[in-house]
């Protein structure tokens, strides 16, 4: 039997993934957690074999969550489940440790199969990151990435904490390093983006965070 945990802030979408895993064979949802650091305290405790990853989590960007639990817990695998567009982050979480990635929209249709490749030694995206991950190792030299794109893990985190509300003050206690690295990450944002003054990039980080909550 493979046990494996769901790491979400939404108690009914745990409800319900755990319906759904534990409605196949061989597979079993021995632990819950509705934040990073829970989650972190159930691998250690429960020692999972796999680990269901939302990306927005209270305290924690998913991202950084994966590359936590690969460096202290190798031995359990991780799946990126979210309502966020995969083009944007599909690369990402599998650059952060994770093996497959799975909007929630189509989890009652893919995530037990993903868990099974997972689990079985392979790796799960759908079709279309597969064929533009595809082109960009065969294809034409991939240009220099831009906009969005450009931003790496820890900017992206910060710009939708920026989107949030969240007090530069905060996001520095929040992420546990300084305010001047805060303010360093967002004048590296705002050159990527394109973007003059910190008014514009407030506007443009509500906007961002508005939109992908409409997903």
């Amino acid at each position: 039997m493979k046990r494996i945990i769901l790491i979400d802030d939404h108690p009914i979408m745990r409800r319900g993934l755990a319906v759904l895993i534990r409605a196949e064979k061989g597979l079993d949802v021995c632990g819950e957690a509705g934040s990073a650091r829970e989650g972190l305290e159930v691998i250690e405790k429960l020692k999972p074999d796999l680990a269901v990853i939302d990306l927005t989590l209270p305290d924690k960007n998913g991202l950084e969550l994966v590359k936590d639990v690969r460096a202290a817990f190798p031995a359990t695998q991780c799946v990126v489940l979210s309502m966020h567009d995969e083009a944007m982050y599909g690369e990402r979480a599998l650059r952060a440790g994770a093996r497959g990635y799975v909007m929630k929209e189509a989890a009652a249709d893919h995530l037990v199969t993903a868990i099974h490749k997972i689990l079985g030694g392979g790796l799960y995206v759908s079709e279309a990151l597969n064929a533009r991950m595809l082109e960009q190792m065969t294809g034409t030299p991939r240009s220099k990435a831009s906009g969005m794109d450009a931003l790496t893990d820890r900017e992206m985190e910060i710009l939708e904490l920026i989107g949030k509300g969240v007090a530069t003050k905060n996001i520095a206690t929040q992420l546990s390093i300084s305010a001047r690295t805060v303010e360093a990450h967002r004048a590296h944002i705002k050159e990527k983006l394109g973007i003059t003054d910190g008014a514009a990039l407030v506007r443009h980080a509500v906007q961002w965070v508005e939109g992908r909550a409409k997903v």
